[in-house]
Parts: C-alpha cells; structure tokens; sequence
C-alpha cells in the first residue's frame, strides 16, 4: 500500500446522511474481480442514467470535483452491508480519506486495512468544512495524519484521533500481513524459546 502521510486534495462533499455502501458501489458489481478497476463503479448508479450518459447533478460529475481524493460526508456515512468492495471503490478511484461524524463499523474496519484513513470529527466541524467545501467547488483540505490534523484554507483547523496500530499501518503503507511481517524476528524468537 501507499504511505500515508500528509494529503492535500480536492475535497468531494456527500451532504446526505446515512449514505450507505450500495450508493457507493452497486450490489451487481461485487461479483468482479478484485483486479478490475473498481474505481469505474464508484457511485455508479448516481453517476450515471439508465441510458449511460453522465447526471449532471451529481456531484462527482462536476468537473472541479472530478479530481477529489478526500471525502466530507455526513453522519453514517457507509453504513449498511459490511462489503470490502465499497472501500475498492473509493480507494481505487484515487480517494484515500473520509472525514465524517460517523461511518459503518465495518466500513472503518475495511478502510484502514485497504489504505483508507477514516477521520471522525464533531458534527458541527464537519458540517462548516462541507459549506465551504460546496461554495467553492475544488477546495484542498489538508489531512495531517502525523499531526492527526484536518484543515482548510482559511485556517480552520481540527485534531482527530487514531488508533496507534492503524496510523502506523497507514504511515507505513503495511496492511495486515505486511505488518505482522515486520515482527518476523519477535516471531523467530518466541519460536526459539517455546520449541521442544
């Protein structure tokens, strides 16, 4: 995976609550492959018509949006059926972090071990960033994960909190395995003194 250290992006703002995982990846997309590009069936069916042709009214189709690698929702974020494929789909699209007041457990759970920091900030701190984020459409928000910072450009800045095991994957680029593989001598060692 990708280190994650500091990240300064277009922010794409979700104003709906409870915006669940089937919004963010239609269910008759998780029979693919994980090696198809799941980034093409991010929001797809909000994306698109039933003819194919591209809805102007959602935002990621607003060209200065088109290029977010951060998103703002609102509260519940994610939540629903507990598939890994909506992660794909974000992470695969370029985003990786989503700031929100609340996300699905599982979703969370999927996203730091796919690369993706997941900040939770108060609701009111998410809901200033998000007008401001749909006032001036391509607006950068930095995500500090060293500093567990979120700030904009005005100055308008905001601590969050991470687990220590999850920042440190995410700072390393380590998913699980990748992880335990860098307690290969711990490992060797508690073999040695409990071998018979």
């Amino acid at each position: 995976m990708e280190p994650f250290v500091c990240l300064d992006a277009v922010a794409l703002p979700i104003a709906r609550p409870n915006f669940d995982t089937d919004q963010i990846l239609p269910a008759r997309y998780l029979q693919k492959p994980r090696s198809d590009n799941f980034g093409d069936y991010l929001f797809r069916d909000l994306r698109s018509r039933p003819d194919g042709s591209e809805a102007e009214d959602f935002v990621l189709n607003v060209p200065a949006y088109r290029s977010a690698r951060i998103v703002v929702a609102k509260e519940n974020f994610a939540c629903g059926s507990s598939r890994e494929h909506a992660v794909w789909a974000l992470h695969d699209y370029g985003v990786r972090a989503v700031i929100a007041p609340s996300v699905g457990d599982i979703f969370a759970s999927n996203a730091s071990k796919n690369g993706l920091l997941v900040v939770l900030l108060p609701a009111d701190a998410v809901a200033g960033m998000l007008r401001r984020i749909e006032a001036q459409p391509g607006l950068h928000v930095v995500v500090d994960l060293e500093g567990q910072t979120v700030s904009t450009p005005d100055g308008v800045s905001h601590g969050f909190a991470i687990d220590a095991y999850q920042k440190r994957c995410l700072s390393e680029g380590l998913d699980e395995l990748g992880h335990t593989l860098t307690q290969l001598d711990r490992i060797r060692e508690f073999e040695r003194r409990y071998a018979y």
